[in-house]
C-alpha cells in the first residue's frame, strides 16, 4: 500500500497534466476541467499535501470514485464539444487514477497529542512507581541484613 502523501502527490502530477495536455487541444474545457477537478480533489483532503483540509481521507476515497466518474463522463458525454484526443486522453488518464485509488494506504494518521503519547517512553507516573518499589526493596534488604546479625 502507498503512503498517503504519495497518492496526492501523484493527484495533482495528473490533474496538471491533464490540464497541460488539455491546453494544447483545440476544445480545452473538457479536459482543463477534469484536470482541476483532480486538482481540487487533491487540495481539499486531509493530508500532507493539502491546501484545505476540509475532508477526511475516508470521505476523499469516495470523493475519487466519483471523481473519476464525473471524468468518464465528461469523456464518453455526447453532447459536449470535446475533441476525440481529449476524449482519448481523459479516459487514458483513469487508468492511473484507478491504480492510484486501489493501492493507497487510507488510514487516517493519528492526532499529534496520541503520537507523543505513544511513542514516549516511560511517563513520570511509571518512573516514580520503579523508583518506590526499587527504594522499598532496598530498604527491606538493608532491614533483614540488620536483624540477622
Amino acid at each position: 500500500m502507498r503512503p498517503f502523501w504519495i497518492h496526492q502527490l501523484v493527484e495533482y502530477v495528473i490533474g496538471i497534466a491533464i490540464i497541460s495536455q488539455g491546453i494544447q487541444d483545440p476544445k480545452p474545457a473538457g479536459p482543463a476541467l477534469a484536470g482541476l477537478l483532480v486538482i481540487i480533489n487533491a487540495a481539499i483532503v486531509r493530508g500532507p499535501m493539502s491546501a484545505f483540509r476540509w475532508v477526511g481521507r475516508r470521505v476523499h476515497r469516495w470523493l475519487d470514485l466519483v471523481m473519476m466518474a464525473l471524468i468518464a463522463l465528461i469523456a464518453l458525454q455526447p453532447w459536449a464539444d470535446v475533441s476525440a484526443t481529449g476524449r482519448g486522453m481523459m479516459l487514458v488518464f483513469l487508468i492511473p487514477l484507478g491504480f492510484l485509488w486501489f493501492y493507497t494506504d487510507w488510514a487516517e494518521r493519528p492526532a499529534r497529542k496520541q503520537r507523543r503519547v505513544d511513542s514516549a517512553g516511560a511517563t513520570g507516573e511509571q518512573v516514580g512507581r520503579t523508583a518506590g518499589r526499587l527504594a522499598g526493596s532496598g530498604y527491606r534488604a538493608i532491614k533483614n541484613r540488620t536483624r540477622s546479625d
